[in-house]
């Protein structure tokens, strides 16, 4: 799964700049981002995972996964043609093992109750995750 293996890389490099990662949050119905991150300062990033140009091509909803997030980026690996990202939006080059980032996209903050609304999800998803690899058994609802 190439575009989990692009998560993966990204999730330990945001660890090291202090964030925290959840992959595949929903933050409303038929939407799934591939990568929240939530930073040390309550900052809350998107990123979208896309392995190649046909995965992007066919991605109708990443405008809607705009405001989820202070700042969206796109992760890809090192072959991906990123001339057809859009230049407003942030880049990210990974692997499996790390990732870096190449552009900033600007912040556009969230409004104070939607951070919270997202946080307070975010806190769920995770905490059900966690609970999930200790109690797999255990009828947890949806996340």
């Amino acid at each position: 799964m190439p575009g989990q293996l692009i998560a993966r890389g990204v999730a330990r490099h945001l660890a090291a700049l202090g964030f925290a990662c959840v992959e595949e949050f929903v933050p409303a119905r038929g939407l799934r981002l591939d990568l929240l991150a939530l930073g040390p300062k309550g900052e809350l990033w998107v990123v979208e995972c896309k392995s190649c140009r046909a995965d992007f091509t066919s991605d109708r909803k990443w405008h809607h996964y705009l405001e989820w997030g202070d700042r969206f980026f796109w992760a890809v690996d090192s072959t991906f043609p990123t001339e057809l990202l859009p230049a407003e939006t942030g880049l990210i080059v990974a692997d499996g093992y790390w990732a870096e980032i190449l552009r900033m996209p600007a912040e556009s903050r969230l409004a104070g109750a939607r951070r919270t609304a997202v946080t307070r999800r975010f806190a769920a998803h995770a905490a059900r995750r966690l609970q999930a690899l200790r109690d797999p058994g255990a009828a947890l609802g949806d996340s």
